[in-house]
């Protein structure tokens, strides 16, 4: 599914979230994509056009920028607000990634956890408790995030491609060596 934009300043008329077109319309339990600078954030639809998500305690919903400082908080408050202003001017769309995967759990159990939560301050860290991990936990009780995954990875690859041409050129230098 494409990001969408909300454009609107104004909040939805309950049930409706701005920019999402007929048919896009979220439903209980879907996971919501937020495409911030650099990075997405995640949060659970509850109806009426409420999302619940992790924020660290100094966000501003919908700041975007703000978000970064999720990256040194060590806690974070479980937030109810409508979609529309988690969102702010950022795109977003449904994202259920992980249902080829998982069986999502039964739709009243995801929406009945979610506002269980919300006010609560919980353990927050950017690489094994952040926002896909807690809406993953959420929708299928599994804690997992493909952004932390797929960064180690990139880490990984860039590390052993580095050592390998640190390789290269330690051979390369020791050929030019030994033929002087």
């Amino acid at each position: 599914m494409p990001f969408l934009t909300n454009t609107s300043s104004l909040p939805p008329l309950p049930g409706l979230c701005p920019q999402v077109h007929p048919g896009t319309q979220p439903k209980l339990g879907d996971l919501i994509e937020i495409s911030r600078f650099g990075y997405e954030h995640w949060a659970i639809y509850v109806g009426n056009g409420y999302v619940v998500h992790l924020a660290p305690p100094s966000e501003v919903a919908g700041a975007g920028v703000s978000s970064i400082m999720s990256i040194v908080a060590e806690r974070a408050i479980v937030k109810k607000e409508l979609l529309s202003v988690v969102a702010g001017g950022d795109k977003y769309r449904i994202n259920n990634k992980h249902d080829d995967k998982y069986d999502p759990l039964p739709l009243n159990k995801i929406v009945k956890e979610a506002e269980k939560m919300v006010g609560r301050e919980v353990p927050y860290s950017l690489t094994s408790d952040n926002c896909e991990h807690f809406v993953n936990v959420l929708r299928y009780g599994v804690s997992r995030s493909d952004q932390v995954t797929d960064t180690l990875t990139a880490i990984g690859t860039a590390s052993v491609v580095l050592g390998v041409l640190g390789l290269i050129g330690m051979a390369v230098a020791r050929s030019k060596r030994e033929k002087q």
